[in-house]
């Protein structure tokens, strides 16, 4: 019957479906191509209509197993990406796009910026409209290319000097690859998102012809307009340019502050730290201490020397001078239960005394206060210090055990 024959044709598809994602899931294209093969031919005699349509699926299928099957050619990938172009309007914007990026990966620019053209110059009715997002990325990405193509002049020109008519003529080419990057880029970035390639290459392009305050402002923008998503880099932008413009320390701190309420182990933490141990208000050196303690929590920190000798500065410091030893008291009750275990234990002394003496120092020194002069950390590095005859774990060693009062009372 013909419903017996539509359930049938449905379950074979769906086997062949199935077919492919296996081929796929097991990194074997050349049989994935195979049953893909099968797939668009029974579609000839398909014509349900589902939610995911049959193009789109050998769209994103086909796209896949192009990349990565090894027979596979950039002029089949090109003809494929254009036969999806004519079978989906609603789509194809998208595989405008996908095709870019696949011309990009393998160093075909102009080829990249052509498509983009003919891309942006694409009219189908309503559907213009329905498809703006895609065509400002469209759009955007050209003035990624028209930022690149500005660059490269750049620095021939930066190279061959600004004499001569070549030269000259360098310069009118990077300048219209500025007019025409700067107007794309600038609109991508007003539409709320995650634009960090495009916002730094504008910003280059406006630091470069000397316009700081627009480029300030559009840093100020990505970082603090509450339509954006939060964003670390967006933050971690802004202190850059801060930092190249020159500004205020106090720029900078609240540049920093923000990125450390939101990624308390961004490796911009150890300038933050640095920053505010050099400050004379007692609440910042007190948030100093707060930074590198968070940041150390975190795995990627278990061996950072800098960071160590960040906190073990800070550390000497409040112990020498008996003030503010609740600051410290206060960062470890919180981690006296798992930091030991996580830090301090022989194995990691032996092999941080192996592999960096000067994060060993660090370790240990913060160990001994943390943990008393009977800490395993410590009595391993400053025994083995001390056996080589190191001036600075000598001093290290009688520092712990003059100071050892202190872990009793930060311990308690």
């Amino acid at each position: 019957s013909s419903n017996e024959h539509k359930l049938n044709f449905k379950k074979s598809k769906e086997a062949c479906l199935s077919y492919i994602q296996d081929a796929m899931l097991q990194k074997q294209w050349k049989r994935a191509a195979e049953f893909l093969t099968c797939y668009v031919e029974s579609l000839e005699k398909d014509y349900s209509r589902e939610h995911i349509g049959p193009s789109e699926m050998i769209w994103r299928i086909g796209t896949e197993i192009l990349w990565h099957h090894s027979h596979s050619s950039m002029k089949e990938f090109n003809c494929f990406m254009e036969q999806m172009k004519t079978l989906g309007v609603k789509r194809y914007l998208k595989v405008c796009l996908e095709h870019v990026f696949h011309l990009l990966c393998n160093g075909q620019i102009d080829e990249a910026y052509q498509n983009l053209s003919l891309a942006e110059s694409w009219r189908f009715g309503e559907q213009t409209a329905l498809q703006d997002k895609e065509m400002k990325l469209i759009q955007a990405y050209r003035g990624l290319l028209d930022y690149y193509s500005w660059s490269k002049q750049k620095n021939i020109l930066l190279e061959h000097g600004e004499d001569g008519f070549s030269d000259l003529a360098v310069e009118q080419e990077m300048h219209s690859c500025f007019r025409k990057a700067a107007v794309n880029l600038k609109e991508i970035i007003k539409i709320p998102g995650v634009w960090d390639l495009f916002v730094k290459c504008y910003v280059d392009l406006l630091e470069f012809y000397g316009d700081h305050n627009e480029a300030h402002q559009v840093l100020n923008e990505y970082a603090y307009n509450s339509k954006f998503p939060a964003n670390p880099n967006a933050h971690v932008y802004l202190y850059q340019f801060l930092k190249r413009q020159g500004e205020s320390k106090k720029s900078l701190v609240s540049a920093l502050k923000i990125l450390h309420d939101i990624v308390p182990s961004h490796e911009l933490m150890i300038d933050f730290n640095t920053m505010l141990q050099k400050s004379k208000k007692r609440k910042k050196r007190r948030l100093g201490l707060e930074v590198i303690f968070a940041a150390l929590d975190y795995a990627g920190w278990k061996e950072n020397a800098k960071a160590w000798s960040c906190l073990a500065r800070q550390v000497k410091q409040i112990v020498n001078s008996g003030k503010h030893l609740d600051w410290i008291k206060q960062e470890w009750n919180s981690r006296k239960d798992w930091w030991p275990a996580f830090h301090f234990s022989r194995y990691l002394a032996k092999k941080n005394w192996q592999e960096n003496k000067s994060l060993s120092y660090g370790k240990a020194l913060v160990a001994g206060v943390l943990l008393g002069k009977d800490c395993k950390y410590f009595k391993y590095v400053s025994h083995h210090g001390c056996k080589a005859q190191l001036k600075k774990f000598r001093m290290l060693k009688k520092f712990v055990n003059r100071h050892n009062p202190v872990y009793l009372r930060i311990s308690q």
